[in-house]
C-alpha cells in the first residue's frame, strides 16, 4: 500500500507519542532511583548510588523477591503442563463442547482482576474452607498463567499443522517418538516463550495476590505497594522498580524472539 510523505510522517509522529507515553514514565522511575532526596522530588537536585547499595542489604526486599520467584516458577510449571495439554486436546481432537471449553480456558484473563480475585477468595474460604497460604496464591496465579501458555502453544500448533507428524508416523515412528523428535522441537520455542510470559505475569500480579495471600506471604509487588508512601522508603521503592524495569528487558526480548521463531524443527 502506497502512503504519501505526509501520511508517513503523521504515522511516525503518532508512534512517537505512543512510545513516549509508555517509556517516559519508566525513564522517570529509572532517573529517580539515583535521586538523593528521600521523597519523590522532581527534578532531582543531587544524584547518588546510596539507595542501590541499601536495596541489597534490605531483608524485606530479598524475602519478597524470593517469594515472588517461588510462586512464579511453580505457577509457570503448572501452567506449562495444563496449558500445553489443553492446547493439544483442543487443536488435535474434535469433540462436543470444544468451543465452549476453549472459551472457559481463556475467560480468566478476560475478566477484571478484582472479579477473579474475589471469586477465588470466596472459593477458598467459603466453599472449600481452605486456609490461605502460599499454595492458594500459586493456584490463583496458575488460573491466568494457563491462558498465556495455552494461547502460545495452540497458536504454534495451528501454524505447524499435522503434515510433519503424519510424515513421521508414515515412516514408521510411533506416537512417542514423533512427539519427541518432531512435535516437541517445533513447540519448544512456544513453550519457552509462554513460560517466560507466564512467569512475568505471575511475578507482577498484585490484585489476585492481595485476595489470596495470608499475612506473612509478601510478594515483591505487595512489598512495593506497602512501602510506597512510608517515610524514607520512596528511594528504595524507586530502586526496586528501576531494577525490575531493567531486568524485564531480557526475558521480554527472549520471549519475543522465541514466539516469533517459526523455523524450528527436529531431526528424524
Amino acid at each position: 500500500m502506497y502512503l504519501s510523505t505526509r501520511a508517513r510522517w503523521a504515522i511516525r509522529f503518532v508512534m512517537a507519542i505512543g512510545l513516549a507515553f509508555i517509556y517516559v514514565p519508566l525513564a522517570v522511575v529509572l532517573i529517580n532511583s539515583f535521586n538523593a532526596s528521600t521523597v519523590f522530588a522532581w527534578p532531582p537536585q543531587e544524584f547518588t548510588l546510596h539507595w542501590w547499595s541499601d536495596v541489597w542489604s534490605n531483608a524485606g526486599v530479598r524475602d519478597a523477591i524470593l517469594t515472588s520467584v517461588k510462586i512464579g516458577l511453580i505457577s509457570t510449571c503448572v501452567a506449562m503442563a495444563l496449558g500445553g495439554l489443553l492446547a493439544f486436546a483442543l487443536s488435535r481432537y474434535a469433540f462436543f463442547g470444544r468451543q465452549t471449553l476453549s472459551l472457559l480456558v481463556i475467560l480468566p484473563i478476560a475478566l477484571p482482576g478484582i472479579v477473579t480475585a474475589l471469586a477465588l477468595r470466596t472459593a477458598f474460604r467459603t466453599i472449600l474452607s481452605v486456609e490461605l497460604s502460599i499454595w492458594t496464591v500459586v493456584i490463583a496465579h496458575s488460573t491466568f498463567c494457563i491462558v498465556v501458555m495455552y494461547n502460545n502453544v495452540i497458536a504454534r500448533l495451528r501454524r505447524m499443522g499435522t503434515s510433519l507428524e503424519a510424515a513421521s508416523m508414515d515412516l514408521g515412528a510411533d506416537s512417542f517418538t514423533t512427539f519427541r523428535r518432531v512435535t516437541f522441537p517445533l513447540l519448544r520455542g512456544a513453550l519457552l516463550a509462554g513460560g517466560l510470559l507466564a512467569f512475568g505475569l505471575s511475578f507482577d500480579e498484585i490484585v489476585v495476590t492481595l485476595f489470596t495471600a495470608p499475612p506473612g506471604v509478601t510478594t515483591l509487588p505487595i512489598w512495593i505497594f506497602q512501602n510506597l508512601f512510608r517515610p524514607n522508603q520512596a528511594p528504595v521503592v524507586n530502586v526496586v522498580a528501576a531494577a525490575l524495569v531493567l531486568l524485564s528487558i531480557i526475558p521480554i526480548y527472549i520471549s519475543q524472539r522465541l514466539a516469533g521463531d517459526s523455523t524450528g524443527g527436529g531431526r528424524m
